[in-house]
């Protein structure tokens, strides 16, 4: 029982652990109950995660039961749980399966059950078919009931099926009966989710158990299966599964039926390889001239070929073999069986045969021509199998190339094939671009002579009617007589298509006809629009968005396809007699009309037209005759009239007739050869123009436009040509391009542009410049022939076309109304046949009989060189060619070989004929991209960059033309990926990660990249890592993250976790998808019901990407809702007449895109070199893309036109528009401001002045807003922007230097001026020495406003800079440089000689004597250095104020105080320099500017100059008056901007005790209040570095300067330190301090407590007191994790400087040990990961064996103190710690923490436990004691010595007091009484003195008083209470400061002052009154009696003694000063008195 009560106090977590079962059988009890109470997020689950595999691996079978629960209910409860799966399940299957008790394994098969729930089923699955490997029987069948189990109650979604079928048939050859019985019933299971794709895995199972599994399966229900238990992100289903069950809803049972999951039992089989298993001798043998082994061979391949999954490889070899048999094997039996092989192969290779299709499908075609049913019945088979791999439209050439053949039998099967291949089409897979062709060709068949043919042609033709519906067939149909149409029909009914489903069919279109809002067609367009399959780019054609035509159809949509036929018969209306019109024109026209129509007298035949047009007005349509009148018309003399007004009216009748009457085509025969002979009639023209353009809206413009072109070029009238043309291209735009044949037109304008006339070819050039509109670029290549001087006059033309969208056409209505119903179909077929036609159109050379066997066996030749004539053959041939066919025979085997070519020189010549053939062969290069584009791909993949650049190139050049779809489709991308090659992997993905963006849709495919994208991420190769992060986001964007997630399953757990975070990572980045295009499937949704005659397409130009969607706004966009849904509404409004109103329509909406974290994403990439980085000399044109490319997503897509315009006026328009939307649009100005500002340097390149002006004034705006939103710019924006700003300070326009100028000053506002100085010194480099002198000229004002702080990086290294330019040649240069430097003079005197160095005489001489003139004016001496330069001085401060300070801006007032403070800094500054007896500089200066310019003054600023006088009355020198000053505002400012507490840091640095001082007495009093002190969050760094920099500066200079008092160092000493202790007071504050910044910190003051100086100077150690009590407070309060990290980084410093003192690195040990005992409180608040990868580089830098040379066994033992305390308090659970440590297994860490976790854990860390029991303080302690007896013996010989017995009694007292128990007798035993007495009270004196200082420090207000401080150790850091003073004893009474103010006067000279004065000690002197506790307070109560003081004594005589006191000189004469004062009272009184 003892034992018992031993583990019963155990923890639930120990007693699972122990030895003891019936322990472990309690622990697991009490798990339970603690398992079921516990939150699901609770830290505690933690714990357990190494313990439930031990639950369910229990020896003890009681107890295993017992840990079986648990283990479930852990499972079931603990977020965690899913990290145990794999060890668990394993657990599970080999411990548990095997188990006699039911209930265990019943237990065990719930676990795994529960795992699959919390979405572990992949890892649960591995486990369980590992188990049916197990060579225990149990298991196995365990493992296959679970896994039965689970796929009944999970389905097969979640459990997938490949792996488990795979491994059926060997279940089923089992020994054991229970296995086979077990795999029988899974198999049940398995056909009940899959049904007959179970059936091909299972073939080769015993026939016995294939029967009894068939016999199982036919008593299966006929019902889907469903899932009946859910994952835990599958809630939703679940809910409705459980409402389904609740309701019985057998409607919900059909609904789910249909859902059934269609499984391809394909994707369950395994890939067999056979090309290794081909017969060695098959090449040779199906060469053999006797058909018997040409047999054996193809036997040999048919019995491979016959797996019904062949894995995929190099086919190109066997299948040419096979198509040779099939193409000129002479023995039918061996076709067939060639045919059935290739059958085969394209059945087992699927997708990837696609390849080979395009090669075999020509030569099964012709070989139809067969009669022996055998072989057509293979051929038959074998390209239905191979159409299966490929799409129609890659065949569709060949296909309709073998459809002309001559011979019956291959046209009746190549249509049979047609109508089989349709009916595995769709309407998105079938588009009318394709159909139009087929049916083109299907219409000669269904004439044919031969029955099977007609018959065949009616079943493919009505199979496409089928699929694609009789609307969108029927316009192909139109010549067809109807009882073809009936055969058609019928036909389509009796179709069936392989989907299944039903086709458009009529019926349903009869349903569907009267919603008109919704055309049949719609859904399919859209689906198209989806799957990018149509082969033409609708994007370039529609980029404009359809404009849709606003007249109403004139006709009811009833009698649509009537009306349409009508027409058709009325083109080939009868031609009448003579006889026939007049008795037709009689019997509608008056008698006399008819008589007078030929009469000799023009007035009468005038008279007669009159008649003749009010007969036409009157006449009915169907009544009009109009052959008849139009032959009336013609009657002689009939268009060859001689009078110019009987003309006129003759045409207004003819456009009248055309206009109202059914006019045909013969009518307008009868008319047009007059109308065009009058068409250049200077009085006819005009009315001729009318009736062509009124005909061509009869007989439409096409045939119209070809009939009056061929009669104009057939006249030799030049007036007549160019006018046609000019009306051609008018009537273009009235009705649109739809149909216009252009070849015809090219001939003619070609002929047009060859004329002598010039009026002919301007016409042309218009011409051509409106058909641009609408055809884009494509149409240049008609001309390409031209003379360079006629081409350039066409390019002229087409760019002033760029951007411009076609008009909407007005005409054609009667067209349209004919087409009523038709209309938008019949429109949406023609738009597909005009624009997108154009590459259809040029003239194409078929270049196959070209490429010969020759030549194609020269291209594979051994000899190179016979290669390359091959090569340079064929690049001929497509060089002559220009336009090819996509047929080139053999050329594709024949390049594809050399593009592995071992001579690079060739691989790369094959490249560049791979391009022009891309040029060449156009969009219809689509159907060589298997065969030979993925080879482009290999060669990315080369050794070479210069091979991989080119074949990159060629592979972007084939894209442009075929698009991304058919590279992405089937796994031939994926299997180069998959290749091992880290060139090929990081082009590839380089190369997706630029195109994946730009699609709008990718093939599903795409994830059959995913696993090797995975693997790159982990790829050895950096570049490879780093191309796969880049591609991630974009492969996401079209696969999903759910679907890349799930893909991870398969990957190993440690590269899982790895990539699961790239995923996230690249979920925030994840790019939107690209709007959809403008194109016509969004126009026809938005405006269905308004029908269009003609599509208006735009310019391809016009679309890249556009921001303004046209139609259907895009969810997925962030904010351009507005917008989008204008935009939707746009094309169903009336069409806008000109051409821009629909572009102002789309610029209503806002001109900036939001993209969350754009501009983070953009500073990523370019940090990363993603991108290129902004830095330039010129920009080059990869630049402007990728500008372009990053402002397309955030930018209006309109706007971004205007600003990349080639024409400037754009650009000015641009930034117009910007200057509108600055203020409405802030937000999105600041998450753009990167790219705007880099648009502005590309326009500071450009030499147009206006453009640059405009860009001036934006930026001048632009900063203004950023000041006023107080915007910080980032490091890119300036680093891509300030450096081209620059640029153009130097331009010869005054106006221009002005506006950077100010810019520049508006800049500092927004970012830091100490930066922008570093940017403005690199402008002096520059040649143009006008950019030098501005540049040293803003220096200079930098300098004055900023102080020397902005000097960077130095003042010294700056300064040196700026005085080379002394020496310029430039003059204006040189008198900047000195200008400059005088500036630097009066801000900091006489140093300035010492900080630029060594100049050469001649230019010392020249700065000595800039600085005398500067100073000189014809007064008094003493004012010497003041005369001239302060009144320039005040200027530039007003002007720099003016500029700051914009008249609306309320924080004016705000910033003339920053002057004030600025002018006072600077002036005690030159206090110092000045010779003592002098009045100050400004003083002199402002009353001198005020006495001469008054009037002036007043007029410019009078309220800044009486703030000057303000301060000159009251506080000039001392501190506490010019704080009272700041005080009232601080509020104010502190409300007002952040910029306040920047500039008053940047004072802290400041080289001048006084400003310094000042500041930080500013900062003081902010941190002292409370609601105050948060106004310093976000400034903790910037003030601590201010801080460092002073230390770091009073050490090097301060210290060693001699001129300066060092009581004023003391004074500056106890502010900073002050300062310090308030804010390490505050945690909040504290722990905002970065790392780094602690680094720097602790390092300045451990420095300044080892200052020996410091010790030396009377209130040293008072100073060294304060710095200790700092660094327990800085250590206590900071982010533990940085100051931790701070102190070993430092340590590592210290120890590796050589010039570093021990005492150093044993003040940062000190600091470690003070840590070491802080950390069991701060363990939980610390980030481990960092400090232990700080201590593993620590350990890297320094090695053990590093440490051991080191003097001191310290640094060491602090380390392992360190780690060891580490590991004491977070146990083994540190080494989850060391994920930041990469390579951690070479770690030397990582070995030291196995070592000190194996002692604690092997029980032998007893000692080391009592090491650290009382946490580290006991091990500090023995590190420290080795060194004891060193160190006392150290302090007891400086006690003894006479100079250092009071350092050494403070260091026996510190030490003492940090180590209490601490033995110090040894060592005064040995010596005298009186030495032991004097050392005991020594140490009381100091312990008395200590504790009243400590408090004082505490209590830290800065003295910030200019006390001359003596050696009363009473002044510290603050300034303290009377009460403290007190307690303390005598030594701080008022008897001291009497003492010190009697010096003081003395030194001043004031002791003549008058009586009644309030004493000044009161000022000078520390506080008596007990009230006035800090600093401030006291201020304000000092300055209050001033003020008091101030009426009854004159002011002057004060300031003057403020200012004497100030320069710190007690040589100063009170009799010289007081005549100074009476001049400056007798001025001052004369200033007032004109003031007044």
């Amino acid at each position: 029982m003892g034992d018992d009560s031993e583990w019963m106090k155990l923890p639930i977590d120990q007693k699972c652990e122990h030895k003891v079962w019936k322990a472990r059988l309690n622990g697991y009890e009490e798990a339970v109950k603690l398992f079921q109470k516990l939150d699901e997020k609770s830290p505690e689950w933690s714990k357990y995660l190494g313990l439930i595999k031990k639950f369910v691996t229990e020896s003890n079978a009681v107890a295993q039961l017992k840990g079986l629960e648990a283990a479930l209910v852990f499972v079931e409860n603990a977020h965690v749980a899913g990290k145990t799966t794999g060890e668990v399940v394993s657990g599970v299957v080999n411990k548990v399966f095997n188990q006699p008790k039911a209930r265990a394994k019943e237990l065990g098969s719930d676990i795994c059950m529960t795992y699959i729930e919390i979405e572990k089923a992949e890892a649960v699955q591995e486990e369980l078919l590992k188990g049916l490997d197990n060579k225990n029987p149990k298991i196995v069948v365990a493992s296959v009931e679970t896994l039965r189990k689970a796929l009944s109650e999970f389905g097969s979604k979640i459990m997938s099926l490949k792996p488990i079928i795979k491994v059926l048939p060997k279940l089923f050859e089992s020994r054991e009966k229970a296995v086979r019985d077990e795999a029988k019933l899974l198999a049940v299971e398995i056909y009940r989710w899959i049904r007959d794709a179970l059936r091909p895995p299972l073939q080769n199972i015993n026939p016995v158990q294939l029967k009894e599994l068939e016999e199982e399966w036919v008593k299966l229900p006929q019902g889907a299966a469903k899932q009946t238990r859910f994952l835990r992100s599958q809630q939703d289903l679940k809910a409705k599964f459980e409402q389904q069950q609740a309701s019985g809803d057998a409607e919900g049972d059909e609904g789910e039926e249909e859902a059934v999951p269609q499984v391809d039992a394909y994707e369950l089989l395994e890939a067999v390889e056979i090309l290794s298993k081909l017969p060695k001798d098959f090449y040779d043998k199906i060469e053999a001239k006797k058909w018997q082994e040409r047999k054996e061979a193809l036997e040999a391949v048919e019995v491979l070929v016959k797996n019904p999954k062949l894995e995929a490889g190099d086919y190109g070899d066997l299948v040419r073999a096979l198509k040779k048999v099939v193409g000129k094997d002479t023995n039918v039996m061996l076709v067939a069986l060639a045919a059935k092989c290739l059958a085969c192969l394209a059945s087992g290779l699927r997708k990837k045969f696609g390849t080979y299709a395009g090669t075999v499908v020509p030569t099964i075609l012709e070989k139809f021509k067969e009669k022996k049913p055998q072989v057509v019945q293979a051929l038959q088979e074998a390209i239905d199998a191979i159409f299966l791999t490929t799409t129609l439209q890659n065949i569709s050439e060949d296909v309709l190339g073998v459809m002309d053949n001559k011979n019956p039998a291959i046209k009746q099967q190549t249509s049979l094939f047609l109508a089989r291949s349709f009916r595995h089409c769709t309407t998105t897979t079938l588009p009318k671009s394709m159909l139009k062709p087929f049916c083109a060709a299907l219409l000669k068949h269904i004439n044919d002579s031969a029955p099977e043919v007609r018959d065949a042609a009616f079943e493919a033709l009505g199979t496409a009617q089928k699929v694609v519906g009789e609307k969108a067939v029927n316009p192909f149909l139109t010549d067809v007589d109807k009882l073809k149409l009936d055969r058609i029909k019928e036909c389509a009914d009796k179709a069936e298509l392989a989907s299944g489903k039903k086709g458009a069919s009529s019926g349903e279109k009869k349903d569907k006809a009267p919603a008109p809002g919704k055309p049949a067609g719609e859904k399919d367009t859209k689906e198209a629009a989806k799957a990018g399959a149509p082969p033409k780019k609708p994007a370039p054609v529609k980029a404009g968005g359809a404009v849709k035509k606003s007249k109403p159809p004139a006709s009811g949509g009833g009698g649509a396809a009537k009306g349409k036929k009508q027409e058709t018969k009325e083109v080939i209306e009868q031609e009448l007699s003579p006889e026939a019109c007049e008795e037709k024109a009689a019997a509608v026209l008056p008698a006399s009309c008819m008589q007078l129509l030929d009469s000799s007298n023009w007035k009468e035949r005038l008279a007669s037209m009159e008649e003749f047009q009010k007969a036409v007005e009157t006449m009915e349509k169907n009544e009009m005759p109009c052959q008849a009148l139009v032959k009336m018309l013609a009657k002689k003399p009939g268009f060859k009239e001689t009078n110019f007004q009987v003309m006129q009216m003759k045409l207004s009748i003819v456009a009248l007739i055309a206009q109202k009457g059914n006019f045909s085509k013969t009518s307008a025969y009868v008319v047009l050869d007059g109308l065009v002979d009058k068409v250049g009639d200077v009085k006819c023209g005009g009315n001729a123009k009318e009736a062509l353009s009124a005909i061509a809206e009869s007989c439409l413009l096409p045939w119209t436009a070809e009939q009056v072109v061929s009669l104009a070029f057939a006249q030799k009238n030049p007036k007549n040509q160019s006018e046609t043309l000019n009306w051609l291209s008018n009537a273009i735009k009235e009705f649109g391009f739809t149909g216009l044949n252009v070849k015809a037109f090219i001939s003619n304008v070609k002929i047009a542009l060859a004329a002598t006339n010039p009026a002919i070819r301007t016409s042309a050039i218009s011409l051509l410049g409106v058909m641009y509109l609408y055809v884009g670029p494509p149409l240049r290549m008609f001309f390409e022939e031209e003379k360079p001087a006629l081409l350039a006059q066409i390019d002229a033309e087409f760019e002033k076309m760029k951007g411009q969208t076609p008009p909407a056409p007005t005409r054609g209505a009667t067209r349209s109304g004919a087409g009523g119903e038709e209309g938008e179909d019949g429109d949406e077929q023609e738009e597909d046949s005009s624009p997108p036609d154009v590459m259809d159109l040029l003239p194409r050379t078929d270049i196959s009989d070209k490429v010969s066997s020759d030549l194609v066996s020269k291209i594979g030749d051994k000899n190179w060189k016979i290669r390359k004539e091959g090569l340079d053959e064929v690049a001929t041939i497509i060089n002559e060619a220009k336009f090819v066919l996509p047929n080139i025979g053999e050329l594709p085997i024949a390049l594809k070989g050399r593009l592995n070519d071992s001579n690079k020189i060739l691989v790369q010549q094959t490249l560049t004929i791979l391009q022009q053939l891309a040029t060449a062969i156009g969009p219809n290069l689509k159907q060589h991209v298997k065969n030979l584009g993925m080879s482009i791909v290999t060669v990315l993949g080369d050794s070479k960059a210069n091979v991989r650049a080119a074949a990159l190139v060629t592979l972007n050049a084939w894209v442009e033309q075929t698009g991304m779809k058919e590279w992405l489709e089937g796994e031939d991308l994926s299997e180069e990926l998959k290749k091992e090659n880290p060139f090929l992997r990081q082009e590839i993905l380089g190369w997706l990660a630029e195109k994946l963006p730009t699609l709008r849709a990718a093939p599903s495919d795409l994830l059959f990249c995913v696993p090797y994208l995975y693997s790159c991420l982990e790829d050895r190769n950096g570049d490879v890592r780093k191309k796969a992060q880049e591609a991630l986001p974009m492969f996401m964007m079209h696969i999903g993250f759910e679907k890349m997630s799930k893909a991870t399953g398969k990957l190993k757990p440690a590269s899982k976790d790895q990539v699961v975070v790239l995923l996230e990572k690249a979920k925030a980045s994840m790019p939107a998808k690209p709007a959809p295009p403008p194109g016509k499937n969004t126009s026809k949704q938005a405006s269905a019901p308004a029908p269009s005659s003609a599509p208006t397409p735009a310019p391809p130009a016009a679309d890249s990407g556009s921001c303004v969607p046209d139609s259907k706004p895009d969810p997925k966009k962030t904010k351009p809702g507005a917008l989008a849904s204008k935009g939707k509404a746009a094309p169903g409004k009336k069409a806008p007449s000109k051409p821009n109103a629909k572009d102002e329509e789309d610029r209503s909406g806002p001109i900036y895109i939001l993209v969350p974290n754009g501009k983070e994403q953009r500073l990523k990439e370019e940090k990363a070199l993603k991108v290129l980085k902004w830095n330039f000399p010129a920009p080059r044109d990869e630049y402007i893309e990728q500008l372009k490319t990053q402002m397309s997503t955030c930018i209006a897509k309109w706007l971004q036109d205007e600003l990349f315009h080639a024409d400037f006026q754009h650009h000015i328009k641009g930034i117009n528009v910007m200057m509108e939307h600055l203020e409405s649009e802030k937000e999105g100005v600041l998450s753009v401001l990167d790219l705007v500002l880099k648009w502005f340097t590309l326009r500071f390149f450009d030499t147009n002045t206006s453009v640059l002006m405009k860009c001036l004034e934006y930026l001048k705006l632009l900063f203004s807003l950023l000041s006023q939103e107080e915007y910080h710019m980032t490091e890119l924006e300036a680093t891509s922007f300030i450096p081209y700003l620059l640029l153009k300070v130097g331009e010869p326009k005054d106006v221009v230097r002005k506006d950077v100028r100010a810019i520049l000053t508006k800049m500092c506002q927004v970012y830091p001026a100490s930066k922008m100085f570093v940017f403005v010194m690199d402008g002096l480099k520059s040649k143009n020495s006008k950019q030098r002198a501005e540049c040293l000229e803003e220096l200079g004002c930098l300098v004055e406003s900023y102080g020397m702080n902005v000097c960077q990086p130095t003042p010294a290294k700056a300064l040196k800079e700026i005085a080379v330019h002394i020496g310029d040649r430039d003059t204006t240069v040189r008198n900047a440089a000195l200008n400059t430097i005088v500036a630097v003079y009066n801000v900091h005197g006489e140093q300035v000689f010492k900080l630029i160095g060594n100049l050469s005489e001649k230019d010392l001489s020249m700065l000595e004597e800039r600085i005398k003139r500067a100073g000189k004016k014809t007064v008094a001496p003493p004012a010497k250095q003041v005369e001239e330069k302060p009144p320039q001085r005040a200027q530039t401060a007003n002007t720099s104020l003016l500029r700051k300070a914009p008249p609306e801006d309320m924080s004016s007032k705000l910033k003339v105080m920053y002057r004030t403070y600025r002018i006072q800094a600077r002036n005690n500054m030159g206090g110092h320099s000045e010779p003592p007896h002098t009045v100050p500089r400004e003083f002199q200066l402002d009353l001198d500017e005020i006495e001469n310019d008054n009037g002036n003054v007043r007029c410019e600023m009078p309220a800044l100059v009486q703030h000057k006088l303000d301060e000159i009355f009251e506080p000039v020198l001392i501190p506490e008056p010019k704080i009272r000053a700041v005080s009232p505002h601080f509020d104010d400012m502190h409300s007002n901007t952040a910029s306040t507490i920047n500039f008053v840091i940047s004072q802290v640095a400041s080289g001048d005790i006084n400003a310094s001082i000042q500041a930080l007495a500013q900062l003081d009093e902010v941190l002292r209040q409370e609601d105050k002190a948060e106004a310093m969050s976000g400034h903790i760094d910037q003030f601590l570095i201010a801080t460092f920099m002073q230390l770091r500066l009073v050490y090097n200079t301060h210290m060693a300067d001699e001129r300066l008092d060092k009581d004023d160092i003391v004074r500056l000493y106890s502010c900073i330190i002050g300062n310090m202790i308030s804010l390490f007071q505050m945690e909040s504050l504290a722990r905002e301090a970065s790392t780094g910044v602690l680094k720097d910190l602790m390092h300045g003051l451990i420095t300044l407590m080892l200052d020996a100086r410091v010790e030396d100077l009377e209130e040293g150690q008072q100073v060294v007191r304060s710095v200790n009590l700092l660094v327990v407070k800085v250590l206590e309060k900071s982010d533990q994790t940085n100051i931790l990290s701070a102190l070993l980084v430092l340590l590592q410093d210290s120890l590796l400087a050589t010039a570093s003192s021990p005492k150093f690195s044993e003040l940062v040990m000190k600091c470690l040990w003070r840590m070491i005992r802080l950390l069991p409180e701060a363990i939980n608040n610390i980030n481990l990961d960092r400090i232990l990868l700080d201590i593993h580089n620590f350990m890297r830098v320094l090695p053990k064996e590093k440490l051991k040379q080191h003097k001191s066994e310290l640094p060491m033992r602090t380390l392992k103190t360190l780690l060891h305390t580490l590991c004491k308090l977070k146990g083994p659970k540190i080494m989850d710690h060391l994920s930041m440590i990469e390579n951690k297994n070479e770690s030397e860490l990582e070995a030291h923490l196995l070592r000190v976790m194996k002692h604690s854990m092997d029980g032998t860390g007893s000692k080391s436990d009592k090491e650290t029991e009382k946490g580290a303080s006991r091990i500090e302690e023995k590190a420290a004691k080795a060194n004891v007896s060193d160190f006392l013996a150290e302090i007891f010989k400086k006690i003894g010595s006479k100079e250092n017995t009071k350092e050494g009694l403070a260091e026996l007292y510190e030490y003492k007091k940090k180590y209490s128990d601490a033995d110090i007798e040894p060592f005064l035993k040995n010596s005298s009484q009186f030495f032991q007495s004097y050392v005991e009270r020594g140490l009381r004196l100091i312990e008395m003195e200590r504790e009243g200082k400590g408090r004082i420090a505490a209590s830290t207000g800065v003295s910030v008083l200019p006390t001359e401080i003596t050696s009363a150790p009473v002044v510290t850091a603050s300034a303290p209470t009377i009460s403290n003073a007190n307690s303390n004893g005598e030594e701080v009474g008022p008897s001291v400061y009497l003492e010190r103010l009697k010096i003081l006067r003395q030194r001043c000279g004031l002791d003549n002052a008058k009586e009644e004065r309030p004493p000044l000690s009161s000022l000078l002197s520390k506080s008596s009154a007990p009230a006035v506790v800090s600093s401030t307070d006291m201020l304000h109560s000092k300055l209050s009696q001033l003020r008091e003081s101030r009426e009854q004594f004159q002011h002057l005589d004060l300031d003057s003694k403020q200012t004497l006191s100030s320069t710190n000189s007690s040589s100063s004469s009170s009799s010289s000063s007081m005549t100074n004062i009476d001049d400056l009272k007798k001025r001052l009184e004369k200033i007032k008195s004109s003031r007044k």
